[in-house]
């Protein structure tokens, strides 16, 4: 569907999907920016088909792990991405989310009412955890990390967090204490994940990692999938080395349990929550990241240096 607007031809995709890569390249060939999604892998060769003509691909997303930034640079491309507090806000709120879900067992619960199972109350129906005073473990503090423990503060939570660099005013402000991997792991009841996908993080958490853990700990991811060698998990969970996990991504989406030659047995796990990657599906949200998007676009077709710029 073609569209015109301050000079500009746009072509959008009249489907609500994922467009496969070849389909991809097809409609967007010719044209000097692209608005991609964080499931479209944009490669050199991707690249190539779209045209020498393209100056932006304008990446639908905080993370930008989908698109080769090296192929990029060699072909004068700019990359951009869409942060904001609007993202930032919906991530957390959905970590969150996960944190009470595993917590109370609410899935759980409800999956049992809703088969008429509910026959009255009883002492030891459905035991949880409560969070409050509880201690967490942050990895990863940029935006979206720093939030989470901003609303976590409100359960008076015990705040322990890993990155590249300390940050003493984040301690300040929320009595929180820098930890190197091995203390946050041995020491966190609920560790949740906030890295982008790199070299260096891929399989951060692993087998060694879910060794140290509590067995009564639980693991919770918004970031990327492949943080967790999800194998690795399947087996932590198995031998009740955690108390359970809640996802919103996986390591090769959309097929969970790894790939798609397993039994599915992570999916069967009443301790495991799972969402299909909506961490950022709020109508607020999803409308301040193409707004953004698009201003990335339009600044660099103008000549201008785009807003998120994180590559050009």
């Amino acid at each position: 569907m073609l569209k015109k607007q301050n000079g500009f031809r746009v072509a959008v995709s009249p489907h609500d999907r994922v467009l496969a890569p070849k389909e991809l390249v097809k409609n967007a060939r010719g044209a000097d920016a692209l608005l991609s999604l964080l499931t479209d892998k944009i490669d050199g060769a991707a690249m190539d088909g779209i045209g020498k003509q393209l100056k932006i691909i304008a990446n639908y997303a905080v993370g930008f792990d989908n698109i080769d930034l090296k192929a990029a640079k060699e072909r004068g491309i700019v990359i951009t991405n869409t942060p904001g507090p609007e993202i930032t806000r919906a991530v957390a709120e959905h970590t969150v989310a996960l944190i009470m879900a595993v917590a109370k067992r609410v899935v759980e619960a409800d999956k049992f009412t809703r088969a008429k199972k509910y026959k009255g109350w009883a002492p030891m129906l459905f035991l949880g955890t409560n969070v409050y005073g509880k201690i967490l473990g942050i990895i990863g503090l940029g935006a979206i990390g720093r939030e989470v423990a901003k609303m976590m503060s409100a359960f008076e939570m015990k705040i322990l967090y890993f990155d590249t660099k300390r940050s003493e005013d984040f301690e300040k402000q929320f009595g929180a204490k820098f930890a190197n991997m091995t203390e946050l792991l041995k020491t966190a009841d609920f560790m949740t994940l906030h890295v982008p996908l790199t070299p260096q993080t891929r399989y951060l958490i692993n087998d060694k990692e879910f060794a140290m853990m509590k067995k009564t700990a639980f693991v919770i991811n918004t970031a990327r999938g492949p943080v967790i060698r999800e194998k690795a998990l399947l087996k932590a969970l198995k031998a009740k080395k955690i108390a359970g996990a809640a996802l919103d991504v996986f390591e090769n989406e959309p097929a969970i349990d790894s790939d798609l030659t397993d039994k599915l047995e992570l999916r069967a796990m009443d301790n495991v929550v799972l969402t299909p990657h909506i961490a950022s599906a709020a109508i607020e949200t999803r409308t301040a990241m193409a707004i953004a998007a698009a201003k990335n676009i339009i600044a660099a077709l103008h000549g201008k240096i785009p807003p998120n710029v994180v590559l050009g």
